[in-house]
């Protein structure tokens, strides 16, 4: 894809699940281990629900988002 350098990345947000992002990617935890994904799209976590953190495994599908309604707009506006 021209006019981004090597290293760059797009993240795809799409409403109240994970965010998407071209892989593959390294996501460098908190206690500085690293987890790495070869797919070509990766799902990252962003409920902090899911056990396969950093990467989404649907969790917050189960569980539902408060702060959302039922078309994942802010229940704000």
């Amino acid at each position: 894809m021209s006019g981004r350098g090597e290293d760059t990345r797009v993240v795809l947000p799409d409403g109240p699940g994970p965010a998407l992002v071209e892989g593959p990617v390294e996501f460098v935890l908190p206690d500085g281990s690293i987890r790495r994904s070869e797919r070509p799209v990766v799902a990252l976590c962003l409920c902090r629900r899911s056990k396969l953190y950093p990467f989404c495994d649907t969790s917050h599908r189960r569980h539902g988002r408060p702060d959302r309604d039922a078309d994942g707009r802010d229940g704000s506006r």
